[in-house]
This record gives C-alpha cells, structure tokens and sequence, in this order.
C-alpha cells in the first residue's frame, strides 16, 4: 500500500483507487440522540427464562458485549412468578432492562387468518378476550417488577398506556412494539408514537434512506434486528451497523440469529437449543460491534444501565381533559 492511512472499514477507498466509486448518496445522519446523549444501545431478544438469561450474562462476559436489554418472545404466561421474580432480580443486578412479552396474539389462536399470505393477523390481539389477556399479563408482570413489556397489537398498546396515564400501571413502564407490527413508513411510526410506544422495532428490510425518513417523522427510539431471525427476513447487515446506527439514532441494535429454530413458546423440551442460540446471538454482537468499532468517528454507545427515552408526542386518553385530541 502506498497510502499510510489505515484501510477504511467500508473498504471504499479501495474501489476508489480502482475507479470503482459509489453515489454520494447517504442517507442524512440523524440528529438525534438518547437523553444521555448516546446514539444507540444493544439489546439480546428471546432470552426466555432464567437460564437462557444466564447464558446471555455468562456469554457477555466472556466476549465483552456490553448489553443494555434484554426481551423475551414467548410470553408472560409461559413464565412461573419465581422465573419472572428471578430474571428481574438478575437484571437489575447486571444493570439490564428486562423486557417480557404480553401476549397472546393472534398466531397462537384458532382463526384461520393467521396463516393467509394475504390477510393473516400476525401476532396481533385477536378479540376483546385476546386483549383482555394481554391487560392481565401486563398488570402481573408489572406486580412482579416488570419495567418493559413488548407488544404486537396497536390496540393493546393504547390500552396499556392510558392505564400507564391514569396510574393503573407504573408511570415508568415502558411500551416496546413488537416487530410483528413493525411500521414502515413515517406516518406509521408517528402513530404508533402517538399511542404511546416508547420503542418501536421496524422491520430489518427497510434501506437506510427508509430508516433516515422515519427518523424524521418521529423522535421515538427504533429497534432494529442487525441480524434477523429467519421468520422476519433472515437478514445479515453487520457490515452496515455504522450506517443503521447514524440514519436511525436513537437506536437499539439487536442481534437475533438465522438458521436457528423458532423456540417461541419456549420450554424445557427447548432449554439447551434456545440456551445455545442465546450464546451464539450475544457472539453475534461481538461480530456487529466489531464492525462498528473499525468504523471512524463510529457513533457514540449508551452509557450501561440507562434506560430513559426521548420525549414523545402523545394521544390523550379517554377521560383526561382534552378527550380525543392530541397532545404533547
């Protein structure tokens, strides 16, 4: 090599030198940021019980993967209290946001729906009954120290955060929307906002540019699979982490696994298979931060432990002053 600068992580100045150059066409970088001035945090998803939770900590250790959530997909009712009692108790003390499941949903239900190319459902909250469950879910975990519940259902979402408004559940919840009812244009994502989510995961197929223009709709955290399971795209994009991490900030990066077996809902007939893709996700991270550690002026991480969350612009809920109208 002639030129001493070390190689550029993208590896573009070598395609340059070979007259091989790209559009100038980056997405805008967001000006954005988590309140502790962070651009992005690294979340673990299907940790399902205390033991897969303990291979996620064990495997942090080893590969120095610095974790700040970890979320669940199976569901609060596949958990015992003891299991909940004993995820939250170990989470708080490796300063992690445990986030837990309110389900059930549609896919797990009787209507046929579920499994149209064209009209299923997906994991969505299938009659007053479904929805119902998922308040109930959300109200045990919350008694149990639950600070973070996913969702798939925009429904359900409103229902938990007007009882989060009227003080029926802890004002520091947090609402996660699931990437089952992942938004995937602007106005979506600034309705969802509305509703009252505090993160919302969009699909892992969106380009950067797509990413960059739901930024500029909504102040709102996204969470984004780097590394999708196979039921949601399969999707590899380590090499473009940089790229997610500058258009989308505020953001969590989330490392989940392809050619690994669905494990929802999880149990001990599943134990050692989702304890192994458990290890091998956090070992994915390693990769994904690698990449981002190659990267100059690579974007700043979330100091461990921080959990608050931009501002966001809120529906009011029935009965507070204003009905229907919006505020902020």
């Amino acid at each position: 090599m002639t030129d001493s600068a070390p190689p550029a992580a993208d590896g573009r100045r070598a395609l340059d030198a070979l007259g091989l150059p790209g559009i100038d066409a980056e997405p805008p970088a967001s000006p954005l940021a988590f309140p502790d001035g962070g651009a992005w945090r690294l979340e673990i998803p299907s940790v399902e019980g205390p033991r897969v939770l303990n291979a996620v900590l064990n495997a942090a250790d080893e590969w120095d993967v610095p974790v700040h959530r970890v979320s669940q997909g199976s569901g609060v009712g596949m958990l015992t209290d003891g299991e909940i009692t004993e995820m939250v108790q170990a989470c708080a003390q490796a300063g992690i946001e445990l986030c837990l499941f309110a389900r059930p949903g549609a896919n797990w239900d009787i209507g046929a729906a579920r499994d149209s190319a064209a009209g299923s459902v997906s994991s969505r909250s299938r009659g007053t009954a479904q929805l119902a469950a998922g308040v109930a879910e959300a109200e045990r975990a919350a008694a149990l120290g639950v600070r973070s519940l996913l969702v798939a259902d925009e429904g359900l979402l409103w229902v938990l955060h007007s009882m989060r408004s009227r003080g029926d559940l802890p004002a520091d919840l947090q609402l996660k929307v699931s990437v089952m009812a992942g938004p995937v244009n602007p106005a979506a994502l600034a309705v969802q906002e509305h509703l009252g989510a505090d993160t919302v995961n969009v699909p892992s197929d969106l380009t950067l540019h797509q990413l960059a223009e739901l930024r500029a709709a909504s102040p709102v955290t996204l969470d984004f699979y780097v590394e999708a399971p196979d039921n949601v795209g399969g999707f590899v994009r380590h090499h473009e982490i940089a790229g997610i991490v500058r258009a989308a900030a505020p953001v969590y990066v989330k490392f989940g696994l392809r050619n690994a077996p669905d494990v929802y809902p999880s149990g001990e007939q599943l134990g050692a298979v989702a304890a192994a893709s458990a290890r091998e996700r956090v070992r994915r991270a390693r990769l994904g931060l690698d990449v981002l550690a190659r990267t100059p002026e690579a974007p700043p991480m979330s100091p461990l432990g921080r959990r608050e969350q931009p501002q966001a612009a809120r529906f009011t809920p029935p009965g507070f002053s204003g009905g229907r109208g919006a505020s902020a």
